[in-house]
């Protein structure tokens, strides 16, 4: 097969075949899946930074039974469910892109990997969000700031921004790549 005919059944649908010796790239599918499991640890770690790790940062020494029980003799909650629910909004969404990934044939790696950058990029106000009453009832029972005293919520910020800065260069490098030709 020439040259032009590989690059004429690329065009019309057909599989691209990669070089003797070449590794196989990662197609959508895998993607998706890839960004299915970071999305999900992005959330599952939210969860545990909101429900464990702030809480036992914010009133240090105390166990976090302890913590929840004079949460609860304030009057205040933890907002558990709360933050549950905002937090698996991002879940859902990313089990809908693995659906969708799995639903168009001719879906490109591009828009996938953007769509769960994306993703994460918006799990930084997701988690504000679904942290917030949490905050605020450790700081109403405590009499501290409803901040993070956590330094763990760091590397969820870390996370978006990086996605966000990988997103920013994946696609002025495919604009770049399309002005060329």
């Amino acid at each position: 097969m020439t040259r032009s005919e590989a690059q004429d059944g690329a065009r019309h649908g057909a599989p691209k075949r990669e070089p003797p010796g070449a590794q196989p790239r990662i197609g959508p599918r895998g993607w998706a899946w890839l960004g299915l499991l970071t999305v999900l640890g992005y959330a599952a770690f939210a969860a545990v930074q909101i429900l464990v790790l702030n809480p036992r940062a914010a009133a240090p020494g105390r166990p976090l039974e302890q913590i929840r029980a004079e949460v609860a003799a304030a009057g205040e909650s933890l907002g558990a469910t709360t933050a549950l629910v905002i937090l698996s909004v991002g879940a859902v969404l990313a089990f809908a892109g693995l659906a969708f990934a799995y639903a168009a044939p001719r879906l490109r790696r591009t828009p996938v990997v953007l769509y769960y950058l994306l993703l994460l990029v918006c799990g930084a106000p997701g988690y504000f969000f679904a942290s917030f009453s949490a905050g605020m009832a450790l700081a109403d029972t405590y009499g501290i700031s409803g901040g993070d005293h956590s330094p763990w919520s760091f590397a969820l910020f870390a996370t978006s921004g990086a996605a966000l800065l990988t997103a920013l260069v994946i696609v002025v490098v495919t604009l770049a790549g399309r002005l060329r030709r």
